[in-house]
């Protein structure tokens, strides 16, 4: 990750916050391309796959196809349903800026769009990752609320309690790649992760291939996860509150707590598992723990 004075090589715009003017009139026909093409494939997948909340924000802010969104615009309708705004930055930020962002409800979104030739798959997040896929739920005031308490218990567990793995993976599971029960029985894509994924919006909610399991914090924060592949497992949230709720608390005896104690591989099942659906994974070196 480059440094400030780095950045200011390429950006002599930069704050410290590592914020940046968006310059949205700099976007090429080509890069509001990329965003129709991607736009118009999740349009296609989306609807019966993502939850109703993620949906009505997508149409709340008026995220459209023709081209990569103008982001103070944006803003303006975001802070009017939930006081929050999305800011422009040149790429991943350090883990202290963006929980400062978090907590004072701002969104921070990555200036570039990725090239036509990775509409699959990207190292980095770029703005429709974090834009199409973040910023809906943010026009749902549960959520909004969720994310603001993520980012102050961020600077509490990279400060006081050396904890940011833990809450890494609390993180990844839920805002990247969370699934909610839905009322037929099924489950619902939230996490920006798969949202802004073709293949993954149908793979989380429709392969036999992962566990899909119900959440629970202590088991979110003892497991591990992959960021080269699709998961192994998802947790699933019975709604919005739910998770408000069980993570708007004082972690720190949990903090204790998880300093010893297992950790998860991101395919294990336990017997103390709330099971939603159970994966047909094969894994080498042995099968499910806690079987």
């Amino acid at each position: 990750m480059a440094t400030l004075d780095q950045l200011r090589l390429t950006h002599p715009e930069i704050r410290d916050d590592f914020t940046i003017d968006q310059h949205w009139e700099t976007y090429g026909a080509a890069e509001h391309g990329v965003w129709k093409t991607l736009y118009d494939r999740q349009a296609k997948v989306l609807p019966g796959r993502a939850c109703d909340e993620y949906l009505s924000g997508l149409a709340d802010l008026k995220l459209e196809a023709d081209g990569i969104p103008h982001l103070e615009r944006l803003s303006d309708r975001l802070e009017k349903l939930t006081g929050w705004r999305v800011v422009s930055v040149p790429g991943l930020v350090p883990d202290e800026v963006f929980f400062d962002h978090l907590a004072h409800r701002r969104f921070p979104a990555g200036h570039f769009i990725r090239r036509a030739d990775q509409l699959d798959y990207l190292e980095e997040p770029d703005i429709f990752h974090d834009v199409f896929g973040h910023v809906p739920m943010l026009a749902h005031p549960v959520f909004a609320d969720y994310m603001e308490a993520y980012g102050k218990g961020g600077m509490r567990a990279l400060n006081e309690f050396h904890a940011l793995k833990n809450l890494a993976r609390l993180y990844w599971y839920t805002v990247e790649f969370g699934l909610i029960a839905s009322g037929d029985g099924g489950v619902r894509i939230y996490g920006s992760g798969i949202v802004s994924s073709r293949t993954e919006s149908i793979y989380a909610v429709e392969s036999p291939s992962p566990n899909r399991i119900g959440f629970d914090l202590e088991r979110v924060m003892r497991t591990e996860y992959r960021i080269d592949d699709f998961q192994e497992s998802y947790f699933v949230i019975r709604s919005f509150d739910e998770l408000f709720a069980e993570t708007y608390k004082d972690f720190a005896a949990l903090y204790c707590k998880l300093a010893g104690g297992a950790t998860y591989r991101p395919g294990d099942v336990l017997a103390t598992d709330h099971v939603v659906t159970r994966g047909t994974h094969t894994y080498v070196g042995g099968s499910h723990a806690a079987e």
